[in-house]
């Protein structure tokens, strides 16, 4: 990590980055409980109620890569992919794209984007260049 970031742009990072972990975290932990909600939706999607403690799992654990700096790449990497089975189930499911189908891409924005703001090596290998 970079430590020549202002306290502003580390903070704009950190935000993101937190939004992206507050949700996740949630929404596995509430695949743990499985509340009516949760179940019901969850089988609106097309998986079987034994699957819903495994799609926790899966989103809890990139969650906790995501969070630790030291593996945040890692957990980006994973959650990605999890966004990635998302998003195919919603348009499988033909629903709408502002609010669902592109719900994971927003989410996987603010991952990446709070990375590339506080991680030099994320920057490195993302540039954005400006044009002459």
């Amino acid at each position: 990590m970079s430590n020549n970031i202002s306290k502003s742009r580390l903070w704009v990072a950190r935000i993101m980055s937190g939004i992206v972990i507050l949700f996740m975290l949630f929404d596995s932990v509430m695949k743990f409980f499985q509340p009516a909600p949760v179940v019901e939706g969850t089988l609106e999607l097309g998986f079987a109620q034994h699957h819903i403690a495994v799609l926790g799992i899966l989103g809890l654990v990139s969650t906790i890569f995501y969070a630790v700096p030291r593996t945040a790449v890692l957990g980006a990497l994973l959650l990605t992919g999890y966004f990635g089975g998302v998003i195919a189930t919603q348009i499988r499911m033909d629903a709408p794209l502002f609010t669902h189908v592109l719900f994971s891409v927003y989410l996987a924005i603010l991952a990446w984007g709070g990375l590339w703001l506080r991680d030099e090596r994320v920057r490195n290998l993302l540039p954005v260049q400006r044009q002459k």
